[in-house]
């Protein structure tokens, strides 16, 4: 019996060391991901090249900007429009624009494209109701949305703004 006891301890022992070298073997697969895990983070986001802004480098750009000479907007009266609104009973807007362009090739181009860019703004505002344009929500989307229109047909010129001279709804 005793060489039965013996030979248990004997088969449980290599079972017992299997298991604890299991365990060091996952812990060690462990840390080596973790580390990996690490590194690959800190080489993705920190890394070891010097960053490409530099502060006195973006102090000096916008001094330039500041000291550069800047062309002052132009303004450009359009014709007075006098369209339908959408909708029952039929209404009638008559409105005077003014435009604010960037520089003065927006307006050499807003004038050469002059049938074009009020076309574009005649069916903006055919398409509204006078319910859409009664309140100042309204006159502020439409403002958007013709200097949006007038920006797609121009090439080169840029319109800042829109100005309502003459707003009037019959």
């Amino acid at each position: 019996m005793a060489e039965q006891k013996n030979e248990s301890t004997e088969g449980a022992a290599p079972k017992k060391n299997f298991g604890v070298i299991l365990k060091f073997g996952f812990l060690g697969l462990n840390i080596i991901a973790v580390c990996s895990g690490l590194g690959l983070t800190y080489m993705a986001t920190m890394g070891s090249a010097d960053p490409t802004i530099r502060e006195e480098r973006e102090i000096a750009r916008l001094e330039q900007e500041r000291n550069a000479p800047h062309e002052d907007p132009v303004y450009y009266t359009m014709p007075v429009f006098t369209v339908n609104l959408d909708g029952i009973p039929r209404r009638i807007l008559r409105t005077q624009m003014t435009l604010e362009l960037l520089n003065k090739k927006g307006f050499e181009e807003v004038v050469g494209l002059d049938a074009k860019t009020r076309d574009s703004i005649v069916r903006i505002l055919n398409s509204k109701s006078f319910h859409d344009v009664e309140p100042i929500q309204g006159k502020l989307i439409l403002k958007h949305q013709v200097a949006t229109q007038l920006n797609s047909v121009l090439n080169e010129g840029v319109v800042v703004d829109v100005f309502f001279e003459e707003f009037i709804v019959q």
